[in-house]
């Protein structure tokens, strides 16, 4: 697949649907070194996972039934939000992991919403019965090229933005993002994948050398908590760098980032910063870094508990 133009035809594709995130340059981190980061916590329900969505839905007919989706929780509120502004009936399926303040997210869009026992997969499982038995198109979180394109927008954007970065970390879950990071820089710029210790199905794949299904536990599960990595990303991160970090450094990234500038996100969106703040990835001289904050939808949410 030619990813280049599939990213750049759905960069056009959702312009006006999707916001244009800022980026910025600290020196206020406690690193020896300025970090470029981009804000994309600052998207549509709080994370990426609006680009992929949208994509999807305004590339295809979509069914009378509507649209399902399973989530930990961001990909869900993604997929409800686009649906509701687009004007189709949404589904969506959600571990009870997610967690309130990811749960009340999707309610507000007025999707239909079922909270399953277990993780991720149990929730796939469910909405791919629903998927079956009404005929609803399948919204899949992370391993669907229209969802990797959209997400690839993301670093098209940076990259007119002027991403100056020599190395560009981001955070992993089932891999839709850092997929569409590498179907757009392809090389151009290094690509470092960060993951939880305990939620680590790309780090797991890469030395078993073919997807395997890992245990997912820790603060960022209901975000980073894919049992198995997707195949798409799979494919494209073969040879990349891949680090963990420990939830004591997600939680230190948190910190960070709220008491430097103020920036509130949940664990998963501080996941690849940490992975700079605990050593995990260490820059070399002069090697410029950036870090995409990936997601914002604290739990519990600070303002309505």
């Amino acid at each position: 697949m030619n990813w280049k133009s599939e990213i750049s035809a759905a960069a056009d594709r959702i312009a006006g649907h999707a916001q244009v995130t800022p980026i910025m340059e600290s020196r206020a981190l406690g690193l020896d070194y300025p970090v470029e980061m981009k804000l994309e916590h600052l998207q549509h329900t709080g994370s990426f996972k609006a680009r992929g969505a949208f994509n999807t839905l305004l590339g295809v007919d979509v069914p009378q039934a509507g649209i399902v989706a399973a989530s930990g929780g961001n990909h869900g509120a993604a997929a409800a939000f686009a649906a509701q502004t687009l004007g189709f009936p949404a589904k969506i399926f959600v571990p009870e992991l997610a967690g309130p303040s990811k749960i009340a997210l999707i309610e507000q869009t007025g999707a239909d919403l079922s909270v399953v026992p277990g993780e991720y997969a149990n929730a796939l499982t469910e909405a791919k019965s629903f998927e079956e038995a009404t005929g609803a198109m399948q919204i899949h979180a992370y391993d669907a090229p229209a969802t990797v394109a959209g997400q690839g927008t993301c670093f098209a954007e940076w990259d007119a933005q002027g991403l100056t970065a020599d190395t560009v970390l981001i955070a992993v879950g089932g891999g839709g993002l850092i997929a569409g990071a590498l179907g757009w820089l392809q090389g151009a710029r290094k690509v470092v994948a960060v993951e939880p210790e305990t939620s680590c199905a790309l780090n797991a794949a890469l030395q078993a050398d073919e997807p395997v299904d890992v245990t997912v536990s820790g603060i960022a599960a209901n975000a980073l908590g894919a049992r198995r990595i997707g195949s798409i990303c799979f494919e494209l991160a073969q040879g990349m760098t891949s680090v963990l970090v420990p939830d004591a450094a997600i939680a230190q990234a948190q910190q960070i980032l709220w008491q430097a500038h103020r920036i509130l996100v949940e664990p998963a969106g501080a996941t690849a910063l940490a992975a700079l703040i605990s050593g995990a990835y260490q820059p070399a001289p002069d090697e410029r870094v950036a870090v995409l904050i990936c997601g914002g939808n604290v739990s519990p949410d600070p303002l309505n508990g």
